[in-house]
């Protein structure tokens, strides 16, 4: 029996009654439209069953997951442990930092003495790109992807899509904007593919010292002006400065000079629709990239809700991942 109740599902999609054709969740990239359909489905159940008074079952009983996180985090980990804990699952937070990693031993080797332990699950946060891509064919647990390097971060865009969901219905035909240092940010990239994959119009508005990447043949639309790229958006995104990813060779930025002129402040806000929501992925340097008082702002911010939708959205991907389907044989 599925954990979750029923409650209201934005897609008519039966997240259960056909295969999860994944074994791992490395990127948004290798999710269809009805993957992701299927994930928010399920995540948006659980989502009001952590709402009342019974959060836990035993959905995922007897399964044991690894945290293995290379990079520090809050959200992203404490989530990924609770959503767990709350399915019914053993967890281990492996301490980096404490490891034999730091005696010498490979990422691969750490990976593969975890998955002799006949485990189940790794979720696994990496400052390298494509971490998670390299160590999936070589193990038999599911690995989910955390975090790599300025690559992705899946399980936040798909928790950002459904926190916009819920308040405005639908991705199709919406206009976000997504503010910041772009350059250096995975939570941009994943959203970027996304939400575009959703049928959303993506803009990413950054200074011209962030060059934007590469989206490929995605159609995202750039600015290097706030006014413009605001204009008519529905859905605003700031994003912090990624200084522990911007290389020394890169040019440094004033913060002062940044907030001078991409802050994100109600003045500024003014630009998109008068219903627009605002959204931050955390850690929020308040001052710099957004105000206390939009931040804080009841009326505009759902920043809290993000994290309330990130147990619901790990819970639907251990859910879907290890709950004993058939996942299929590749990525």
């Amino acid at each position: 029996m599925l954990c979750a109740t029923p409650s209201y599902h934005y897609y008519h999609v039966p997240p259960m009654s056909s295969v999860f054709a994944h074994r791992h969740l490395l990127d948004i990239e290798r999710l269809s439209k009805a993957d992701i359909e299927a994930i928010l489905d399920l995540a948006a159940r659980y989502a009001a069953q952590n709402r009342s008074a019974n959060k836990t079952c035993d959905r995922l009983k007897g399964k044991a997951i690894i945290n293995l996180f290379f990079e520090d985090s809050t959200r992203t980990r404490a989530s990924f442990e609770l959503a767990a804990k709350r399915l019914g699952a053993d967890t281990v937070n492996i301490p980096v930092e404490t490891s034999s990693i730091k005696k010498g031993e490979t990422l691969l080797d750490t990976v593969l003495t975890l998955d002799a332990m006949q485990i189940d699950g790794i979720v696994m946060r990496h400052n390298e790109d494509g971490a998670p891509h390299f160590v999936a064919p070589h193990v038999k647990a599911h690995i989910i992807n955390a975090g790599d390097g300025k690559n992705e971060h899946p399980t936040q865009a798909l928790l950002d899509a459904l926190t916009i969901l819920r308040h405005k219905k639908k991705i199709d035909g919406l206009t976000v904007a997504i503010c910041g240092d772009v350059a250096h940010s995975r939570v941009a990239r994943s959203n970027a593919v996304l939400l575009a994959k959703l049928g959303a119009k993506v803009r990413l508005v950054a200074p011209p010292v962030f060059a934007l990447p590469n989206f490929g043949n995605l159609n995202v639309e750039c600015s290097d002006d706030m006014q413009k790229g605001l204009a008519g958006a529905d859905v605003v995104m700031a994003l912090r400065i990624q200084r522990e990813r911007i290389g020394a060779s890169e040019q440094k930025i004033d913060t002062d000079d940044y907030a001078r002129a991409y802050r994100l402040d109600h003045t500024r806000i003014g630009a998109a629709k008068p219903d627009a929501i605002v959204m931050h992925p955390g850690p929020a340097n308040r001052g710099v990239e957004i105000t206390d008082e939009l931040a804080d702002d009841p009326e505009r911010s759902v920043i809290r809700e993000q994290v309330e939708m990130g147990v619901a959205v790990r819970m639907a991907v251990l859910d879907l991942l290890l709950s004993g389907q058939e996942n299929g044989h590749g990525a």
